[in-house]
């Protein structure tokens, strides 16, 4: 078995090299570069996937396929992994935790992620971008407060146990610390980050992913 991930510079795609490391699975590489002008994506990744979006993946030998199973979406990949790795990194046992790595792992991008992609969007359009980036700041705010608070008292999202839920989280609570006020005052949400960068499959996804500016962003 060899995944193929298609793999966007200082993107999404990340987490899913991350995910694939933590599960001791084989994966190949396809890196592609952002456009130097509009940094998006190039459009070879359109002959992969219609939306030309990253992540990508193709499985060359998914079980059941008569070909290379393409899986687009970010949350999509992951639970796609959690199965073909037989459950592993997925929902704990326990009721309670894993009903919240559920909502962790759609909440990443469901909730947290909408309003720091707005931001950082509009934060790019001379004078008014900033006062739209500042109407939006105090929701971000509530977003970290909430995050903050549910990492009280559990080392984890989903309890005391690492699963997807917190691959899923790590990009956008990246991205908050570089550029959306997540710091000193969310010293839960930090030890978090430090503990996810610690981990020996995080520095191993950073090395074959190449560049990834949010992994050692501060505020």
């Amino acid at each position: 078995m060899t995944i193929i991930v298609h793999h966007l510079e200082n993107s999404r795609s990340q987490r899913i090299l991350w995910m694939l490391e933590e599960l001791a699975l084989p994966y190949e590489v396809k890196r592609y570069e952002r456009d130097k002008a509009t940094m998006l994506a190039p459009p070879e990744l359109r002959r992969v996937h219609p939306l030309g979006k990253s992540p990508v993946i193709e499985d060359t030998d998914a079980p059941g396929a008569s070909g290379p199973c393409v899986v687009a979406e970010t949350g999509a990949i992951v639970e796609y992994l959690v199965d073909r790795a037989d459950g592993k990194l997925g929902a704990p046992a326990r009721r309670d935790d894993a009903l919240a790595y559920r909502f962790w792992l759609h909440y990443a991008e469901g909730s947290l992620m909408p309003p720091l992609l707005v931001k950082l969007v509009v934060s790019r359009i001379p004078l008014l971008g900033k006062r739209v980036a500042a109407r939006i700041q105090p929701m971000i705010e509530r977003h970290l407060d909430f995050v903050e608070a549910s990492l009280a008292d559990h080392p984890w999202f989903a309890g005391d146990t690492f699963t997807a839920a917190d691959i899923m989280m790590s990009f956008p609570l990246e991205a908050a610390r570089g550029r959306a006020g997540l710091g000193e005052r969310h010293p839960n949400a930090t030890a978090w980050l430090e503990r996810i960068h610690a981990r020996p499959a995080y520095q191993r996804a950073l090395a074959a992913g190449g560049p990834y500016a949010y992994a050692r962003a501060r505020t």
